[in-house]
């Protein structure tokens, strides 16, 4: 029977009416499920590098450490008790021996200068505490109260030092006499930051399974920030990657969403959402990529339905000063860090239904 052409009422005809319903019902909950979406998409903000980056640190000179191929790498940048700004930087592939890693800082009295002074190396693993030799990865500091506490790797583990003044940190030594709060549940526990949400801490950070080749990203909770909860894996897999450098560099914000307009009513999203920026390559090619939800345990595991878009930085940590937002990174060439100015700007301002970034 040759094939011939079949108009709409003459399949429904034929149709059996449960699945003609069955059609109904799932085109009903496509559009359901596409309105939920687009109400996120909307209620996003686009991060956006604003003007031009300036350079605040370099390659330092580490004395009889110095190496020709190491690299400023993770690091951390706040403001101290007497206004200056401190950069500390984790320096990898030095002479320091072990894992050829130590912390170096520089100082700035303000956050918008360029070529900050070189102030020397600023701390050295220390292997009568456990810490593992030339280990220390990543630090990151907050302040609560009148006290700076800075959160660090040691290659296995996350420790934890103070300082009353934002430039001297001492370790604080739990019931075991060491400085470390928690590691795993994967390996190389490394790259906390941590971000007060209701009263609670939220420390972010990463490992990787070395037998696997996977990597994920991880959060616990505390309430005094040496008691930490269980770890919660918040992001891995995805189109950013599976493998053991794929979810590097956690870094979350709280975001509030753009003022609803009167009359209309407001949506779980609208109070605000949680953005993570996820490192996946570092150098020339430099890439994160950027999630936002309302959930702060849950930026997708290989799940892209928070995902919004890249940026060209690695390592990246905003700031807020004075009303203005900044974003700090590593230069493309591993040779020091950088600083932009940062804003965020709606979604819907752009005339597109699009959420990627890049």
């Amino acid at each position: 029977m040759p094939f011939k052409n079949i108009n709409e009422s003459t399949i429904l005809q034929f149709l059996p009416k449960t699945l003609f319903l069955l059609l109904i019902i799932n085109s009903v909950l496509s559009g359901i499920q596409a309105l939920g979406s687009d109400s996120l998409a909307k209620s996003a903000l686009k991060p956006e590098i604003e003007g031009h980056w300036w350079q605040v640190a370099g390659n330092p000179d580490l004395g009889e450490f110095t190496s020709p191929g190491q690299q400023p790498v993770d690091f951390a940048v706040w403001q101290a008790k007497d206004g200056t700004w401190q950069l500390w930087s984790c320096i990898r592939k030095t002479r320091c021996g072990g894992n050829t890693r130590l912390f170096y800082r520089w100082e700035a009295k303000n956050l918008t200068d360029k070529n900050w002074k070189p102030m020397g190396i600023a701390m050295q693993a220390d292997i009568k505490l456990g810490e593992q030799k030339g280990g220390l990865q990543a630090p990151h500091v907050i302040k609560v109260g009148n006290v700076y506490y800075m959160f660090y790797g040691d290659w296995i583990r996350i420790c934890l030092a103070k300082s009353d003044d934002g430039k001297t940190f001492t370790r604080l030594l739990n019931k075991n006499k060491k400085p470390d709060l928690f590691s795993g549940p994967y390996n190389n526990t490394r790259d906390a930051m941590v971000l007060p949400i209701d009263g609670k801490y939220y420390c972010y950070y990463t490992g990787h399974l070395v037998d696997k080749n996977v990597g994920a990203d991880f959060c616990r909770i505390s309430q005094d920030l040496r008691n930490w909860s269980k770890p919660i894996m918040v992001a891995s897999g995805g189109r950013a990657g599976g493998t053991k450098y794929s979810a590097e560099c956690p870094h979350v914000v709280y975001i509030s969403c753009p003022k609803q307009k009167e009359g209309r009513s407001e949506s779980p999203q609208s109070k605000g959402l949680f953005y993570l920026f996820r490192t996946q390559r570092y150098s020339k090619n430099n890439v994160s990529s950027v999630y936002a939800s309302p959930d702060p345990l849950n930026f997708g595991i290989n799940d892209d339905r928070f995902f919004i878009g890249t940026l060209d930085v690695a390592a990246p940590e905003i700031l807020m000063h004075k009303g203005q937002y900044y974003i700090a990174a590593l230069l493309p060439n591993l040779k020091g860090i950088r600083i932009a100015r940062f804003k965020w700007m709606p979604v819907e301002t752009e005339g597109k239904t699009s959420r990627i970034l890049k």
